[in-house]
């Protein structure tokens, strides 16, 4: 026997709270079903939100039609090894240091210093004081790297 489909009853409480519902793995941990909830949003999110997010989803999933098996919910917000997917994830990221690689297999290591959505959307990535614009039909993927001390916060 399948896994419900929870996507349809989970996501408007996540886009409900401002969110967007970035990740959704339902999976078995022994006699449950474990419910994992990613979210983020526009200048991230704190334990505050994720709180709220929680006792939402666990109101909707208790009324829902979600089957008998009892169930783990986890809500959390996405790591800084995610992948870079989506134009939304490149904005809110703007000012970081990301490893870009292209279709072409060529790798660029910059600092995004701008973000451009839409059809033919693009990120500005700063190399080495050289700014290049790339489309995202040009990325096959990207990722954030990790900085303890970031330039800006240098003084």
């Amino acid at each position: 026997m399948g896994q419900p489909d929870l996507r349809p009853l989970l996501e408007p409480v996540v886009t409900a709270s401002g969110c967007d519902l970035e990740d959704l793995v339902v999976s078995l941990a022994g006699k449950r079903r474990r419910v994992e909830l990613v979210i983020d949003r526009d200048g991230g999110v704190n334990l505050d939100l994720i709180a709220e997010v929680s006792r939402a989803a666990s109101q909707a999933l208790d009324a829902g039609d979600v089957g008998d098996a009892p169930y783990i919910l986890e809500v959390t917000s996405p790591g800084i090894d995610r992948p870079l997917t989506q134009p939304r994830h490149w904005r809110r990221n703007v000012g970081r240091l990301v490893d870009v690689e292209l279709a072409d297999g060529a790798t660029i290591t910059g600092r995004i210093r701008s973000v451009e959505e839409g059809a033919d959307g693009s990120v500005t990535v700063e190399d080495d004081g050289d700014q290049r614009d790339i489309s995202f039909a040009q990325i096959a993927r990207g990722r954030v790297q990790v900085e303890f001390k970031r330039p800006e916060e240098e003084n």
